[in-house]
């Protein structure tokens, strides 16, 4: 059959109800969106507050973009972190809960992504300014592989070694 497993087959897994899967699923997205977006509000605060700093202006054009992009990845993440609480507000009392889940799980593993993209350009920017471009993106890197690494590849191997 392939694909990915629906609340009903999980449901046959755990002896729970199709109903009860998909009420844990909520359960587990909404306790994984708590956890993430106080992370991404933080640094979406700091980040407002910076233009409105002294040094700003003594900004480089690499520091500027970096900034730039930093912003606008942590603006578009807590968009999409946010967005799994507006769709069940719409949706609630609907019987919408699959599609929620479903759609909700999308949105918190694009977020992510842009998180992770906010985190490694907000360190780039911040070691370009203390250390110089060469530190700023050996730093990066290590942020970013460390990221890759146990947000995405090791889960994927997880994955993988359960055949």
């Amino acid at each position: 059959m392939g694909g990915k497993p629906g609340p009903e087959r999980a449901a046959r897994a755990r002896d729970e109800t199709p109903d009860e899967v998909l009420d844990r699923n909520t359960g587990e997205l909404l306790q994984e969106l708590r956890v993430t977006i106080t992370g991404v509000q933080v640094l979406f605060g700091f980040l407002l507050t910076l233009p409105f700093s002294s040094r700003f202006g003594d900004l480089d054009a690499f520091a500027t973009t970096l900034y730039v992009i930093t912003l606008m990845a942590t603006a578009l993440s807590a968009v999409l972190l946010i967005a799994p609480v507006s769709y069940h507000r719409v949706v609630f009392r609907h019987r919408a809960r699959e599609a929620l889940v479903r759609d909700g799980n999308r949105l918190l593993v694009v977020g992510l992504a842009l998180l992770l993209l906010a985190v490694v350009s907000a360190v780039l920017l911040v070691l370009h300014v203390v250390l110089g471009t060469g530190a700023a993106v050996a730093g990066g890197a290590v942020v970013g592989v460390v990221g890759l690494t146990t947000w995405y590849l090791l889960p994927r191997r997880a994955l993988g070694s359960r055949g």
